[in-house]
């Protein structure tokens, strides 16, 4: 594995075993996360892309790995055990869970959240820990005060803030950020967002994942995007190629389907996505978008390799070459 790579993701599967049979929620999927960077990921609801933090992190049944690697920092943490795991949660790699603002206990100060939630993992929550609490609430504009109230007396965004320092508070390799703007009106999410940003910058963390819908952010914050579609990679690149020159029918559509800066709504209508995501449930080979995909052929029977159209741009479409790219930004 390549120096500069923390985390090597290669053909992993995971599915939600129930009555009827296999949800084929991650099937398949490979990539890189490298030292440094922000990695976006992003697709429509149920295209499997918080699945797929929850196989990274998580995994409580009915989601079961199925097959497929994830080395971390070298190591495959699909392979760990709940103990060794728990030994690289917070300080090596963290989530921020995608119902951050229901994650906070109710009944309990945020002060004494905090230290129960350390100690779980090990953590000594003394004088010299909460001094270092105290440092990064206020690096969040939060004042330190709010560590002696209860979840009710704060905003949403003030509780995802919160929720960002605890997962951030021991400066992981690696953070998960499972749609953390989604419960946010429009300014909390931009802040939630940079403020990602400025942690990486800042050394805070290393590298983090953000899993969102919204594109518009993931072009102010990422440094590449991957694609996901009914539980496989469709497209990954860096976020300049992908917002500007995708080649996937799906990421191209995806794109049609978001308002354009700088451009009315009277003098461009927005294009959705006709049909609708497949059902998961017990699906069997091919591309999974043909159904919606207007430049099907037969070939789409099968399920496409990815390809690489340049080094660090790769793809999942048998007909890539055809269709050539399309500037929508």
């Amino acid at each position: 594995m390549a120096a500069d790579v923390i985390l090597n993701v290669q053909d992993l599967r995971a599915y939600y075993r129930i009555l009827k049979g296999d949800v084929k929620a991650v099937d398949g999927v490979s990539f890189q996360v490298r030292r440094g960077e922000i990695l976006g990921i992003a697709g429509e609801s149920g295209c499997g892309k918080s699945t797929l933090a929850h196989t990274l992190m998580l995994r409580k049944p009915p989601l079961t790995h199925i097959s497929g690697k994830a080395l971390f920092l070298g190591q495959d943490i699909m392979a760990m055990n709940r103990e060794a795991f728990r030994q690289l949660r917070l300080k090596n790699i963290s989530i921020i869970p995608q119902y951050a603002l229901d994650a906070l206990s109710p009944t309990k100060k945020i002060g004494t959240f905090v230290a129960d939630l350390v100690r779980e993992h090990g953590i000594r929550p003394d004088g010299a820990f909460f001094k270092r609490v105290e440092e990064r609430l206020r690096f969040v504009n939060l004042d330190p005060e709010v560590l002696n109230k209860y979840p009710i007396e704060l905003s949403g965004g003030m509780k995802q803030r919160v929720i960002m320092v605890v997962s951030t508070i021991l400066d992981p390799d690696l953070v998960i950020a499972d749609e953390i703007t989604s419960a946010l009106d429009v300014s909390s999410q931009r802040f939630a967002a940079t403020l990602l940003l400025e942690l990486r910058d800042k050394g805070i963390i290393g590298s983090a994942i953000f899993i969102t819908h919204d594109l518009a952010i993931l072009y102010q914050i990422a440094d590449r995007i991957m694609i996901m579609y009914g539980g496989h990679a469709v497209e990954t690149g860096p976020v300049d190629t992908i917002v500007h020159n995708p080649r996937h029918p799906y990421t191209q559509a995806l794109l049609s389907s978001l308002p354009k800066v700088g451009v009315q709504v009277k003098e461009q209508r927005l294009e959705g996505i006709k049909g609708t995501p497949p059902e998961l449930l017990n699906i069997g080979p091919g591309c999974r978008f043909r159904e919606r995909c207007p430049y099907r052929t037969q070939r789409c029977e099968e399920t496409p390799v990815t390809e690489h159209i340049t080094p660090d741009h790769s793809i999942a479409c048998w007909n890539f070459r055809a269709i050539g790219g399309e500037q929508v930004g």
